[in-house]
């Protein structure tokens, strides 16, 4: 008896409620079962890569070897060893101003610039907040956790220092006021606490720093100053030497100032590094301010001394430095980026003992740099992380799961000899937490473009990321001098980085990688290990040019489409013949620009390293003085050995064995006479735009080329939920966004601003988009492109941004010489469907419901001899099809911006339609295959992510994840197998979601873990006379001063206790794991000292026992002393 299931009755109601329809056909569910059902999907984010994005504060736990860096957004990332990564997020989003470790407690205390603290628990694999306390009346701007302490010290904008129990997170009564901090040293309010620090010999003696310059070094017994030491400038940070009798002040001026802890008048030195030394003894010119400095002792050496900032003005133009003083020697380190923090990496956690500095991490605004300070020469660790994700901003992203095994090893071994050299000998020091243990693990491969022309292939196997090998596509072509920008600006269609990378098409099985640039490129690459020398880069020139605009109403039959030859407007031009700079050469300034290529294909011989190697380049040329249009969509297949590329011109096919153009035709002429959906171009504009992206403006040129100017600015969020005009642009921008890659990304917030806030009447933009129909998806397949097609052949399926979907069908000579040198056949056959919007994604599926890959040629070495060639050279054959009369053998699946469609082919009957979305549209869609079975999954731009069975399309799963408010996101969203899925969430990261309930559930166990147990380092030993003299550490218990019993209650309108938002049972295995071990820290600290008391009593007696012992036998000895044997 077949089980009643009330979600599948939900799933089918919700079906016919969405437009869900199914025609009549033949019974498809008789024949394909469908096993995915909505409990197999279930949403969430698994883990983000890359740099954190605007980083503003670091620290790092020593016995944990942990590091942690905070944003000013408010997130935190966690780093451990490689493939340790965690990502945490304040509700707030408020910048983090500073980070505290409770060291080797798996603890860590954030300050954010809302004035709130909050403690977060790390000994669970995902972080949480145990408690937050919110201040009201003053600012926080320092913080400091004494180690081994619960207490922490929280200065503020006013000059006050408040203390917090980091246990229950509630303050104590014990405040010291900046008042009495200064008393009568100075007339005038010290300004902020920029500094709080303990003696490292005398906890009970605390160091404050005031933003004015003065200093003054607290006793928390007595509740007074001690000393107070004042300077002219203002004071940055405070370093104390480990024997607590001096500290060392970085000031304004670029001076660093060291003071005898009793000698509170004047510093005992004073130097400016950087400044320049007047021979008649005046004081040095200022210098830029020393933003940070640490003192670092050694046992065996000099002390090394490591601050950021402090160059002498005339240098402004200098990058950023970090300067490292050991003894007489001073290194300046020239930094890429702005310095943000720096942090001294040490032997011993204990601040009263010889530091022994091993390393320096630095904080960049775009990078994380760790320096040995254990070599000659400083150099630095190579990083483990992925954070070289924005060494040139991302343009383009793909991602692959489940990729053929042997594909990430081959990658590597080409790859590795991409090292760089010159890296420190030492490990990683920053090397806490342990690796996840998750089953679930496959291959998968992400792909980046980039703005320079590069492209990375990352290994994200496993929640990992680690870059694999990188591509540099720039190599190709000549680079222009810089004396050159007048003819640059002449024949580049966008200003800055015209070598981006647009969009890519890559076969894992065949590692065939074929790649779109922004200057109307196409470069087609085959993978070998070996290296060879090319003398000539093969060329091939196209010229694609729409008529729409010269005519009104156009006949097709005017333009006969021609199977296997170019249209007569349209021309290609091998160049590998002739030198191809003749070109350029040929046109003169005065006339307009014709048959010119954007960019300069290198006329030397080429040298190419294993890896992906340059086969063929398609340039798109320049026509009567206006530029290509870029490209739209891409498609490349290794079994066919074809290249199909389109844009708002048309398509163009090519085939790169042959080096020869197939096919290169306008969309319009791909339609048949008689078809249905033939439309009647009429085009208001007798000027075209100038730029390369399909336009969607009011005809402002000047916009339209600011906006072109870069691919690769950062990205804006100009949406404003009471402008629903703006909404309504931005929309549309991201939907232009998507189709033609990053050539219309903003350059400012200002530039979006305007580009979105222009009005436009919307029957005109109807009417632009409607004269302006571009390819936006290309797919070959083994299909039935006739309805009278008995049998499946070659065929090339197009979509178009008007939502028809045209068919072409292939013939392809036999294997061998003969496909070397007989030619390709083209051959439109008309449109088989139409939806709304443009048209996205499509693919086929067999009788049974299973995916129908395109075929391909599996890989061999290109570079081998020909005989082995030869041997390996072979196309894949087709899976015979049934062919049953009557029946369908295949399902064509095709998604638009708004709806979704199943056809029966070769019958061309509709078999289901869903309506996807009626108020947005869809950025992004793909079939997937899951575990348990296929589906496509959409991502819509009212942030909605949803996913269809296949072939009934029954909605599965409907989630409001992401509201579109980044033109970022709508261009690098994409899905992947396995229920697996990324976009950039920033310029410098990526975020991993996934979508299957398999995944969520061992999500946990593919995790890394933070925290692991590790012994904390012994204290230093005080030695003999330090003991017997007192001249060791001093102690303090903390809890006798600050405690409610001897400080009392804080005010209750000072602060706001909020608890953490896990549940109870968290909050007290959190409390049990973080709070919890100090407790029993305690309580078996006093068992131990009664069980020492009572062996010192044990012992005690075991003397008096001794000594008893002692005393009877002297007194045998003496009674028998002067006897004799015989008197015994």
């Amino acid at each position: 008896m077949k089980k009643f299931n009330i979600r599948k009755v939900l799933d089918g109601l919700t079906a016919s409620s969405s437009s869900a329809s199914a025609h009549p056909g033949p019974n498809q569910n008789d024949v394909i079962q469908e096993t995915l059902q909505s409990e197999h999907f279930q949403l969430c984010k698994t883990v983000r890569h890359g740099f954190p994005y605007q980083p503003s504060s670091m620290a790092f736990d020593p016995v944990q070897k942990i590091l942690a860096i905070g944003t000013q957004s408010g997130a935190v990332r966690l780093f451990g060893r490689a493939g340790v990564e965690c990502y945490c997020q304040h509700e707030s989003g408020a910048a983090v101003i500073q980070l505290q470790f409770l060291v080797n407690e798996g603890a860590l205390v954030s300050a954010l610039a809302d004035d709130s603290v909050h403690l977060w628990n790390l000994r669970q694999k995902q972080p949480a907040i145990l408690h937050t306390l919110k201040f009201n009346r003053e600012r926080i701007t320092f913080c400091h956790l004494p180690f081994q302490s619960k207490w922490l010290y929280i200065g503020s904008e006013k000059g006050n220092i408040h203390i917090v129990n980091v246990e229950s997170f509630t303050l104590s009564g014990y405040v010291i006021m900046w008042n009495k901090a200064i008393e009568l040293s100075s007339k005038t309010h010290p300004g902020p606490v920029v500094h709080i620090s303990d003696n490292p010999m005398d906890e009970g003696k605390i160091l404050i720093g005031f933003e004015c310059g003065t200093v003054v070094l607290w006793d928390l017994k007595s509740k007074k100053a001690d000393y107070r030491y004042n300077y002219d400038e203002a004071i940055h940070s405070v370093a104390w030497h480990h024997e607590g009798k001096q500290f060392t002040c970085s000031h304004s001026d670029g001076t660093l100032t060291t003071w005898n802890v009793r000698v509170p008048t004047k510093p005992v030195i004073t130097i400016t590094p950087h400044g320049k030394q007047p021979k008649d003894g005046k004081k040095p010119e200022p210098c830029k301010p020393i933003l940070k400095v640490e003192y670092k002792t050694t046992r065996a050496g000099d002390a090394f001394m490591v601050m950021s900032g402090g160059l002498s003005y005339d240098t402004c133009c200098r990058r950023a430095c970090l300067t490292v003083m050991h003894g007489k020697s001073t290194a300046v380190l020239e930094m890429d980026y702005p310095i943000v923090d720096f942090l001294t990496l040490c032997e011993t956690p204990y601040p009263n003992d010889f530091q022994e500095p091993y390393a320096v991490v630095v904080l960049l605004e775009k990078d994380l740099v760790v320096i040995d300070l254990g070599q000659i020469g400083y150099p630095i660790f190579e990083n483990p992380y992925p954070l070289s994700i924005h060494e040139s901003p991302v343009t383009c992203v793909e991602y692959f799961a489940d990729c053929p095994p042997e594909l990430i090893p081959a990658l590597y071994s080409v790859g590795s000899r991409q090292k760089r050299q010159g890296y420190s000998k030492k490990e990683w020091p920053i090397s806490g937490g342990n690796w996840g243990q998750g089953t679930l693990s496959y291959p998968e491969i992400i792909i980046t473009g980039h703005a320079d022309g590069s492209i990375k292939f990352w290994d994200a196997s496993a929640i990992m990321l680690q870059v694999l090998y990188k591509l540099k596509t720039a190599k190709v072509f000549e680079r222009s001098l810089k004396g050159a920008k007048e003819e640059k600006q002449n024949t580049e269609i966008v200003d800055e980085d015209p070598f981006a990378i647009q969009s890519l098409s890559w076969c894992p099985e065949s590692r065939m990688l074929c790649v779109a640039g922004v200057s109307a490129h196409v470069i087609v690459y085959r993978f070998s290990k070996l290296e060879i020398t090319t003398e000539v880069v093969q060329l091939l020139e196209v010229r694609m040019q729409c008529e729409l605009n010269d005519v009104d109403s156009p006949d097709p039959a005017d333009h006969p489409p021609t199977p296997s030859t170019p249209a007569a407007h349209s021309s290609a031009s091998p160049s590998q013949e002739r030198d191809p700079f003749e070109t350029q050469q040929s046109t003169t300034d005065e006339g307009p620009r014709d048959n010119v290529p954007c960019l300069k294909v290198r006329s030397s011989p080429l040298k190419q390293s294993p890896g992906y190697q340059v086969d063929l380049v398609v340039q798109l040329v320049w026509v009567s003085g206006e530029p290509p249009q870029q490209i739209t969509s891409l498609a490349v297949n290794s079994s066919y050995g074809l290249v199909a590329f389109g844009n708002s011109n048309g398509l163009a096919v090519v085939d790169y064995l042959q080096k020869t153009l197939l096919l290169n035709m306008g969309l319009s002429e791909l339609y048949s006479p008689s078809e249905p959906y033939q439309r009647q171009p009429r085009s208001p504009r007798k000027t075209r735009q100038p730029s390369g992206a399909l336009s969607d403006n009011d005809g402002n040129n000047a916009a339209e080329e600011k906006s072109n100017k870069s691919p690769t600015s950062g990205s804006t969020s100009p949406f404003n939920s009471d402008d629903e005009h703006k909404q309504q642009r931005f929309i549309e921008k991201a939907r232009m966004s998507r189709k033609i890659s990053s050539s219309t990304e903003q350059k400012t917030d200002q530039d979006a601003k305007d580009s979105f806030s222009r009005s436009r009447s919307s029957s005109v933009t109807s009417i632009e988009r409607e004269s302006r129909e571009a390819v936006s998806s290309i797919h070959f397949m083994e299909s039935f492109p006739r309805k009278t097609d008995s049998s499946a052949s070659p065929s090339l399926w197009v979509g178009s941004t008007q939502g028809t979907l045209l068919m072409l069908a292939l013939s392809l000579p036999p294997t061998g010489d003969q496909r070397l040198q007989e030619p390709v056949g083209v051959s439109p056959c008309g449109t088989l469907v139409r939806l709304k919007g443009g048209i996205l994604t499509m693919a086929f599926l067999d009788s049974l419901g299973v995916i129908v890959p395109p075929l391909y040629e599996p890989w061999s070495e290109p570079n081998a001899p020909d005989e082995e060639k030869e041997k390996a050279r072979r196309r894949r054959p087709a899976s015979p099809a049934p062919t049953q009369e009557g029946q369908d053998s295949q399902y064509a699946v095709v998604c638009s911006e708004k709806q979704a469609k199943v056809l029966g082919l070769p019958s061309q009957s509709h078999c289901f339609k869903h309506n996807i979305t009626e108020s947005s549209f869809v950025l992004r869609a793909d079939v997937v295959q899951m575990t348990a079975g296929l589906c496509l999954a959409c991502f819509c731009a009212n942030g909605h992510i949803m996913t269809l069975s296949l072939p009934s399309l029954r909605p599965l799963l409907d989630v409001n994840y992401l509201p579109l408010t980044d033109m970022r996101i709508a261009r690098t969203f994409c899905f992947s197998n396995l229920g697996q899925a990324l976009y950039l969430v920033s310029p410098t990261e990526i975020q991993r979601i996934t979508y299957s309930q398999e995944t969520c559930n061992n999500l946990q166990e593919m995790m890394g873990e933070l925290f692991t147990p590790v012994e904390t380092p012994e204290a230093p030993n005080r030695g003999f006379f330090k003991g017997l003299f007192g001249g060791g550490a001093q102690s303090l218990d903390r809890e006798d001063l600050f405690g409610e019993i001897a400080a009392g209650k804080a005010s209750r309108s000072l602060a706001q206790h909020i608890p953490g938002p896990q549940s109870m049972e968290g909050m007290k295995g959190a409390a049990s794991g973080v709070v919890g071990d100090l407790a029993r820290a305690r309580i078996a600290l006093d068992e131990r000292g009664q069980k020492l008391g009572e062996l010192e009593d044990r012992t005690a007696a075991m003397l008096a026992s001794a000594d008893s012992f002692s005393r009877h036998a002297h007194d045998m000895m003496l009674k028998y002393k002067d006897k004799k044997w015989y008197q015994l």
